[in-house]
């Protein structure tokens, strides 16, 4: 049976009268569901009961694969056997939203696609996530985040001037485009609302990796000018980027002509402001080389934590360049709390990456850690009227 406690806990969040069944596979999906599971929805993730110990996002007790699927309950179900798609759909009648992302092919050969589900359910929300679209060219092809970061141009922009294609550091197409599915199911259900009917919203990692190309896209539709890599360096803000000190390196973004003055006032260079090549936000771009390597002349003889709070007092954003476990030591993280604590059955007392969302008067947290593999099989079958004897039946065939 369900914790009590956890359950309890998901009652009072926004999302608890929610329903959502997880078909998701790696990273994009999964990133959606966590949203949604994290804010107290009633998460049934479906598995298929030969699944291995290992998914694309690692082995179960791993790492990535505990941090995406918390907050879930998991059942084991065979939605290539005629009753457990019967098991499926009988779910389906009761759920208010689907997750998938799955080829085209494989959800309409399952026959657990759009059209499938709505017409058991039409008040349900069905989400998904695919690599290039669900129509046109490219509509047939599996996607993944490195393929689509470099058709989506970011690779172009990313890494020091000349150096080549860069890959950004995380999968920022798979993160990107769970976090809009998110977005667009709570829109879904919102309209629902008016309508009393759902919808079918998708999104994918191509349109998600143009959309993130923000700034340069527009600059590019607008005026015609393609972006190309600036390392380190702002664009258009000068100065910004990494500059040394005699312990490490911090980044400073002066960019605009009040912090620039404010900037100068700090490193005792009121003069600096003056020259006419560095009195405009263009002369200074164009300058770009000799101002950076002026600050850097400055910067190496001191420590970070000397500059960095010089520039806090003095109004200029500027911080340090952490690896990951200082990330984690840093007082301002401990403080937002996204270490957040929560216990395994199996591997006692874990920390995970908690919401970055926070809602006022409202906990957050993680309230259950990621389950075995077809722990709530029985419980959540039971839940849409299967007895003990048909559950028993399923089981010896193989189809939970």
């Amino acid at each position: 049976m369900t914790d009590p406690a956890p359950a309890a806990q998901a009652q009072a969040l926004p999302l608890s009268r929610i329903t959502v069944l997880d078909l998701t596979l790696a990273r994009a999906g999964p990133t959606c569901v966590r949203h949604l599971a994290d804010w107290g929805a009633n998460i049934i993730r479906i598995e298929p009961p030969e699944s291995g110990g290992e998914d694309v996002a690692g082995k179960r007790d791993g790492f990535d694969f505990q941090n995406l699927h918390r907050n879930k309950r998991m059942v084991r179900l065979n939605l290539k056997d005629p009753a457990g798609h019967a098991a499926f759909m009988r779910l389906v009648e009761k759920a208010d939203v689907i997750i998938e992302n799955m080829r085209a092919a494989v959800k309409h050969r399952l026959k657990v696609a759009w059209d499938d589900v709505r017409a058991v359910n039409p008040r349900i929300v069905y989400g998904s996530i695919s690599g290039f679209g669900q129509s046109g060219p490219y509509g047939k092809r599996a996607g993944v985040d490195q393929i689509v970061q470099g058709m989506g141009g970011l690779m172009t922009i990313t890494g020091l001037p000349g150096q080549g294609p860069v890959r950004v550091g995380i999968p920022i197409a798979d993160l990107t485009a769970g976090n809009l599915l998110a977005l667009a199911v709570m829109i879904a259900l919102f309209d629902r609302e008016r309508t009393g009917v759902g919808r079918w919203v998708h999104t994918s990692l191509l349109e998600a990796q143009v959309f993130m190309l923000d700034f340069q896209a527009s600059r590019y539709l607008m005026n015609g000018e393609v972006a190309g890599q600036a390392g380190n360096d702002h664009p258009t803000g000068i100065p910004t980027g990494v500059f040394p000190t005699s312990d490490g390196m911090i980044n400073i973004a002066a960019s605009s002509a009040r912090v620039f003055e404010r900037f100068c006032q700090a490193i005792e260079r009121p003069d600096w402001p003056q020259r006419p090549e560095w009195s405009t936000q263009n002369g200074r771009s164009k300058d770009r080389k000799a101002i950076n390597a002026a600050i850097a002349e400055i910067t190496q003889h001191k420590p970070s934590a000397h500059w960095i709070e010089l520039f806090e007092e003095a109004g200029v954003p500027c911080g340090p360049i952490n690896t990951i476990d200082r990330v984690f030591a840093d007082p301002q993280v401990q403080h937002l709390g996204i270490a957040a604590p929560v216990h395994s059955k199996r591997l006692g007392d874990i920390k995970l990456v908690n919401s970055p969302i926070n809602l006022t008067g409202l906990p957050k947290g993680i309230r259950t850690a990621t389950a075995d593999a077809g722990e709530h099989t029985d419980e959540v079958l039971r839940s849409v009227g299967y007895s003990d004897a048909e559950l028993a039946k399923l089981r010896a065939g193989g189809v939970i």
